[in-house]
């Protein structure tokens, strides 16, 4: 079986979308996931982007978008009453999860991401809601100890020295592929498709000259 690692942050619809899709858009074929809750906000301080939810035109397609590949795939959706909003209680709280040194399970996982994104349009950040949420998972950890705040700040650093710019991000064999249209992707090259034996993959990723905003 081949090993993927599947970078998310719950904050992200789209990483939502991907998480369920996922068996669907690898049916068939030989693999095993590692789940691996990064801070997407971390990421885009790295790489100097702003979140998609910060430019006002962006944000309105996103969600239409979001709403119509829910609808496409038969993925129920519904975004939190406040979004972008501070996803480091979910993400401590999958991370509490694991055992130490390791990574959440998909039930975990899922638990979460239906939290954040089937919870009839609720505040993900609701202490009640967060309350139930932690009971349910028993977390073997507790998720503000500093063992678990580091665990996500290490986690983060891993997926940047990676090269991962944002989430969801699926990794195989060392290469990188972003959002969930890229599902079909990994797919193909779970499948032995030619063309990432070949120059194409290097090829169409050289960097070429071009203007440099100042």
């Amino acid at each position: 079986m081949k090993p993927l690692r599947f970078w998310f942050d719950p904050v992200s619809p789209y990483a939502y979308l991907a998480f369920e899709h996922l068996p669907q858009a690898l049916e068939g074929l030989s693999y095993v996931v590692e789940y691996r809750p990064v801070l997407f906000a971390g990421l885009l301080g790295q790489w100097g982007q702003k979140g998609p939810a910060e430019v006002e035109p962006k944000r309105a397609w996103t969600f239409r978008h979001v709403a119509w590949r829910a609808h496409e795939l038969g993925i129920p959706v519904a975004t939190p009453a406040q979004h972008p909003f501070n996803p480091l209680a979910h993400l401590r709280l999958l991370l509490a999860c694991a055992p130490d040194g390791g990574t959440p399970n998909r039930h975990a996982c899922e638990q979460v991401l239906h939290h954040v994104w089937r919870g009839d349009g609720a505040d993900a950040n609701d202490a009640a809601r967060l309350a139930t949420l932690r009971e349910r998972l028993a977390p073997a950890r507790d998720p503000a100890s500093e063992a678990v705040k580091q665990a996500l700040k290490d986690a983060t650093a891993e997926a940047i020295g990676r090269g991962v710019f944002g989430v969801p991000t699926v990794e195989l064999d060392g290469r990188l592929f972003w959002g969930l249209d890229a599902l079909a992707m990994v797919a193909a090259a779970l499948r032995g498709d030619p063309w990432f034996d070949g120059p194409d993959w290097d090829a169409a990723g050289q960097p070429r000259p071009g203007v440099v905003r100042s």
